[in-house]
């Protein structure tokens, strides 16, 4: 026999209580007190507050879900009754979201009536919901700064960084190219495209660093050259003017790798047939020789950022160009960075004009 016992939280006139009741359903209002085991350690009766005891074979609990929202609570986030009596929850639209803008809830906290598989499915939902929403925000926002040039903005927001004196690398390795376009990728300073300004170059200064590219700008300006300042992240789509560039210029340029190698991509686009593209990075290996970790630590991880390999293995049996130069040299006197210990790794190529 079925005897449903209130317990608490719900009250005896309620209507789907008097429902039951009429239908012949022996309700019992009141607050149970113990559980009582027989003699044979198995459930015998349930006991009320007041003492009295109701035989049961079996007790069936109807517990109510409360969602865990306080840590949300002083952001306005409030949980609800919900309608099916289980307990609170809270309330989303159809993508997720609640009614605190930019905070999504999934799985039983929306719907007490989820089960593991239910809660899952809703999770993977709700996540794919928060990405379109993430995507949908980049594509309003254009101009959203990356985090790399939020920190290359934060570097050139003080001092000067660099020495002003263009790479020796650079130097040596463009003597004998007439003058025509060039682009310098990772301009910084603008160190390399000044000199390059000087020698009669067409020069457009890329960096992802917008103050990065205003004191390329107060440079040019205090010596009267003309130089073009062009703020852009090698990563993106379309960074560069394809085939444009009479010479490609990357000096230790710092750019993120992707999976797609769209940066190898961009900077082998820009070069114009019949011209040079120049990739100068530092050698890596003696960052992968093994260290004492309690007494140094590694800078950064030199693989996180497109390496000169990159290019070289792009530039691989490509008919269309031509490699002068795959080599690693002692790093030049007289360079910007002259103190520095390390080689530099040279890659020198020629994209055969149609």
């Amino acid at each position: 026999m079925l005897a449903p016992v209130l317990h608490g939280g719900v009250e005896a006139d309620n209507p789907e209580v008097e429902r039951l009741g009429a239908a012949g359903v022996n309700i019992v209002d009141g607050r149970v007190r113990s559980i009582v085991a027989g003699d044979d350690g198995h459930v015998a009766a349930v006991e009320l507050s007041d003492g009295v005891r109701i035989d049961a074979d079996a007790v069936a609990i109807g517990p109510r879900f409360r969602v865990r929202a306080e840590p949300f609570a002083s952001v306005g986030l409030k949980p609800a009754e919900h309608p099916t009596g289980l307990g609170d929850f809270v309330e989303t639209d159809p993508t997720g979201e609640t009614a605190v803008p930019g905070l999504y809830a999934a799985g039983n906290g929306t719907d007490p009536s989820h089960q593991v598989l239910q809660a899952a499915a809703d999770g993977a939902r709700v996540g794919g919901m928060i990405s379109f929403s993430l995507a949908h925000d980049d594509i309003e926002a254009a101009a959203r700064p990356s985090a790399n040039e939020a920190d290359w903005d934060h570097r050139y927001g003080g001092d000067q960084m660099w020495s002003g004196n263009p790479n020796g690398t650079l130097v040596n390795q463009i003597g004998g190219l007439a003058a025509g376009r060039a682009l310098d990728v990772g301009a910084g300073e603008g160190g390399d495209a000044v000199w390059l300004a000087e020698q009669g170059w067409n020069v457009t200064a890329s960096d992802i660093s917008q103050r990065a590219l205003e004191r390329v700008a107060a440079e040019t300006q205090r010596r009267g050259l003309v130089i073009e300042c062009h703020h852009a992240d090698a990563n993106a789509l379309g960074a560069f003017d394809s085939g444009m560039y009479d010479l490609v210029s990357a000096q230790y340029a710092s750019i993120p790798r992707t999976p797609d190698g769209r940066a190898v991509r961009n900077l082998l686009n820009a070069v114009a047939p019949g011209g040079t593209l120049l990739i100068v990075s530092h050698d890596l290996e003696p960052m992968r020789s093994p260290i004492d970790t309690n007494e140094h630590s590694r800078p950064f991880d030199p693989d996180a950022y497109v390496r000169l390999d990159d290019f070289a293995a792009a530039l691989a049996d490509n008919s269309e160009w031509e490699i002068e130069a795959h080599e690693k040299r002692p790093r030049p006197p007289g360079a910007a960075s002259a103190s520095h210990h390390v080689d530099d790794l040279v890659l020198r190529a020629r994209r055969r004009a149609h």
